[in-house]
């Protein structure tokens, strides 16, 4: 995705949920499930990084330690000490809904009801959500889509349901993506909208069961992937092991995106490694848009596995000849009005050496605004590069998403008024290519209904509410319906 520390030109991350839970009865088996609630969170990082928390149950009270900011600095060696137990869950935020306060941060807990819950996802229509919280007299002010889930389901938990069973009840007012964890005293339970738009898994290790959005999450603490929980199905583990209903008809239509940019290479996604997915959209790429060329160059890091198959389908040359400071985080300060158009260098440099006199393919996973990827295109060519070719590896991306990715405004993404020509011109590139969409579905090896594509077709498989007054059918090329800002201001671009 788009590099800039101008955080307004990127897609942000969803979030990041884990849960663990010892199959022994009593809560002195050895698991420290905070802690390794704390390592699953660790390499779940890339989903969240506004802020980080963790439950656990030592099989009578809930305890809980939630804060902005990344995994490292939320979790001292004391705060891991005040969560004892052997069953945990813990959320890593970006936040979709309802701001970045403290109040926000997951998991959230009810005590008087001793649950807890983590949410990945976003609910777009809360129409019947919040109007039966209104009708059970709960104070909305202070709840986002999230903790309104949590408040219903403690309405029927006040009836006499127990949490497994009030989820259930509670399963026809979420409307929308949701991957959650939850958790009594003690049981780990796990959930999935019928769409399963978020991914969800569950694994093994040793006397214990884990659930993670992703399966890298198992990889780093050891684990063994066991299977996703299914697209409508509702999993409750105990001591006893697993019990599973499938609460409605499954959907599959997993966000293609997750593929694309945002799960973690090295993570599993309905049996494919994405890794080799991305470098099969590179691949195909290659085969789409035979470029004459003397070097491929991804922008790190999410361009780095369709560049490797770019290059590895066309023959021509692989560099990294963008170097990402790693140690750069989110950044909430905004640079000067002189710094503005030199905040890419605090992320990315280019190394002259490889660039200057080279024919270069520059390889990203989209383009949103595009006043990024305009920067970087005038960088590599100031590093001296001939010509500079721009190829991404998904379609245009024409309609925002409402199911966890915090997207611009339609009127704000460049596919959905300018035309590939328009682009092209208005980031400076000497060309710019997308893939297909049937490239990039064939990449993936499954079929096109299994996955969510409304970023490309803006046909939305759950209901967005009255947020689909916000969709219009633009035309690239056409008038611009009253944007932030027009096409003109974008065209501010050196010519080559």
């Amino acid at each position: 995705m788009p590099i800039s520390t101008d955080s307004t030109d990127q897609l942000k991350e969803k979030c990041g949920v884990f849960g663990i839970i010892g199959r022994k009865s009593d809560s002195h088996t050895g698991l420290e499930a905070a802690r390794m609630t704390f390592y699953g969170l660790w390499a779940l990082q890339h989903r969240g990084q506004e802020s980080s928390g963790i439950v656990s149950s030592d099989g009578k009270d809930l305890h809980r330690h939630a804060a902005q900011g990344l995994v490292a600095t939320v979790y001292r060696e004391e705060d891991l000490e005040q969560l004892p137990g052997s069953l945990a869950i813990g959320h890593n935020r970006y936040s979709t809904s309802g701001g970045a306060d403290d109040c926000f941060n997951q998991p959230f807990i009810d005590r008087k009801h001793k649950i807890a819950l983590a949410h990945n996802g976003n609910l777009p229509d809360t129409t019947k959500l919040e109007s039966f919280l209104k009708e059970r007299k709960v104070d909305l002010e202070k709840l986002n889509d999230s903790s309104t889930m949590v408040a219903a389901i403690t309405c029927y938990m006040d009836d006499g349901l127990d949490m497994p069973a009030a989820i259930k009840k509670a399963w026809p007012l979420f409307t929308g993506a949701f991957s959650i964890v939850a958790m009594d005293a003690t049981r780990l339970v796990a959930f999935r909208d019928e769409c399963g738009i978020r991914p969800l898994s569950i694994g093994t290790l040793d006397d214990a069961y884990v659930v993670a959005s992703e399966t890298c999450a198992f990889d780093t603490i050891g684990a063994e992937h066991l299977r996703d929980v299914e697209p409508g199905e509702l999993v409750v583990i105990d001591k006893n092991g697993i019990k599973s209903e499938q609460i409605v008809k499954s959907n599959l239509k997993l966000d293609i995106f997750e593929m694309i940019y945002f799960a973690r290479p090295d993570s599993l996604l309905q049996g494919k490694r994405v890794d080799m997915v991305r470098q099969e959209l590179g691949r195909n790429m290659a085969r789409e848009f035979p470029i004459k060329a003397d070097v491929v160059v991804p922008v790190p890091e999410s361009g780095i596995p369709a560049a490797i198959g770019y290059s590895q389908e066309s023959g021509i040359h692989f560099e990294m000849a963008l170097i990402k400071n790693r140690y750069i985080h989110r950044t909430f300060i905004r640079p000067t009005k002189q710094l503005r158009d030199r905040d890419l260098k605090m992320k990315l440099n280019p190394i002259i050496d490889l660039l200057e006199g080279q024919r270069v393919i520059v390889v990203d996973d989209s383009i949103v605004r595009g006043t990024t990827m305009r920067r970087l295109v005038s960088m590599i060519f100031e590093a001296g590069a001939k010509e500079v070719h721009l190829l991404i590896s998904s379609p245009p991306f024409r309609y925002p998403d409402f199911y966890g990715i915090n997207t611009p405004k339609q009127t704000e993404l460049m596919a959905a008024y300018m035309t590939v020509s328009e682009m092209r011109e208005s980031v400076g590139a000497t060309s710019l290519h997308f893939l297909s969409f049937d490239g990039m579905i064939k990449a993936t090896g499954l079929p096109a209904s299994s996955f969510n594509v409304s970023c490309f077709n803006g046909e939305y498989p759950i209901s967005i509410g009255k947020q689909a007054q916000e969709i219009v059918e633009l035309k690239p090329g056409g008038k611009l319906p009253q944007a932030d800002f027009t096409p003109v201001e974008l065209a501010n671009t050196r010519t080559t």
